[in-house]
């Protein structure tokens, strides 16, 4: 008996290894960056070009870039536009980007204590400048990151994770043809952190000096666009709500509060994508990892390997295919003592969706 046992066992993890190691082989690798453009996140258009916001962590001036198949870059819209602000044009920092049904690229761009935040949308069709949507104060706070976006082409919204301090993280909603935004979900345990470490390479993640606890920060529409997902960076559950509550102005804030579900576990992460039959994917950043939250609400790790340092944002493409930027953000220098330890493992990979699914596709 004890032998049938241990040949039980060890076949589940001869099975499971194989498993791990069929879906490693399954993740691809599209393409590879220097020093000078650390990815944040990735929109890809329904005609499939891809563009990046780069990471603000590094310092880099360059603050867009269009990828090409053959791995190449180019400054994005043009070199005007790609860089830090000057003059009215450029950008203070980008990190949250995001491309419309009709190729309309946004691009967040964060506030700061002289300046308001930014939604600016860039017409990739007839390269032109599109529109600015501007975010000020009292829809931002004093301590506003502009961190993530999702857009809504079927209610004309856009909703923003703001990563504030605290109790101040929230959710802010866009209508995108008269700019208006409002604030929502603030104080809720929905959008605020959970008291526990961000610990990756057995380093816990602080800023300022204090261990880091950062609020709602993942967020995605599913591909019809009636469920806008989302959860604390710092926290174990990913949440959802209909769109039609979240544009519904009549709603108090309580009662805003009583239409948010719980929807599954999740780990600590950092962006989230949801496919056509309701899987939830996750970039697990303390285990180096894609995982995946079922339409049961359990949590699995879909691929684990050495090339998935602090996997960061998600992208559906037109192929089909899920692609998701790495950028070893816990070695950027807020994150590592104001050193950049940053290793050249900067990088855009894809794999194939477990149910296919996308609006407009």
């Amino acid at each position: 008996m004890k032998e049938l046992l241990l040949a039980v066992i060890y076949s589940i993890a001869l099975l499971s290894a194989a498993t791990t190691s069929a879906n490693n082989n399954k993740l691809n690798t599209v393409a590879i960056f220097d020093a000078q453009h650390p990815p944040g996140n990735i929109a890809i258009t329904p005609s499939g070009r891809k563009f990046l916001s780069i990471h603000g962590f590094y310092g880099q001036k360059q603050k867009i870039m269009e990828l090409f198949k053959d791995g190449t870059t180019k400054p994005y819209p043009n070199e005007a536009w790609a860089y830090a602000y000057n003059n009215g044009k450029g950008f203070y920092d980008v990190l949250g980007i995001n491309v419309s049904a009709n190729g309309i690229l946004w691009m967040l761009d964060t506030s700061g204590p002289d300046h308001a935040g930014r939604l600016v949308g860039w017409d990739t069709i007839n390269e032109q400048l599109h529109k600015i949507i501007y975010l000020a104060k009292p829809t931002i706070t004093e301590t506003s990151f502009l961190n993530d976006l999702a857009v809504d082409n079927k209610n004309g919204y856009i909703y923003i994770a703001d990563t504030a301090q605290g109790s101040q993280a929230a959710i802010i909603t866009v209508n995108i043809k008269t700019g208006a935004a409002r604030r929502v979900l603030q104080n809720s345990h929905y959008t605020t952190a959970e008291n526990i470490n961000i610990v990756i390479e057995g380093r816990t993640m602080k800023i300022g000096g204090q261990a880091a606890r950062l609020g709602v920060n993942p967020i995605t529409l599913e591909p019809n666009e009636n469920w806008l997902y989302f959860g604390s960076m710092s926290g174990t559950s990913i949440y959802r709500i209909a769109t039609s509550a979240m544009i519904d102005e009549s709603l108090s804030s309580k009662a805003l509060e009583q239409k948010v579900e719980r929807y599954g576990t999740k780990p600590i992460s950092d962006g989230i994508i949801v496919d056509g039959g309701g899987n939830v994917y996750v970039t697990d950043i303390t285990n180096g990892a894609i995982g995946v939250v079922k339409p049961s609400g359990d949590y699995e790790v879909l691929f684990k390997n050495e090339r998935l340092v602090w996997p960061d944002g998600f992208s559906y493409g037109a192929d089909d295919k899920i692609y998701f930027t790495v950028n070893e953000l816990h070695r950027s220098p807020p994150l590592n003592d104001g050193k950049d330890g940053s290793q050249g493992q900067f990088s855009v990979l894809s794999f194939e969706p477990l149910v296919k699914g996308k609006v407009g596709r």
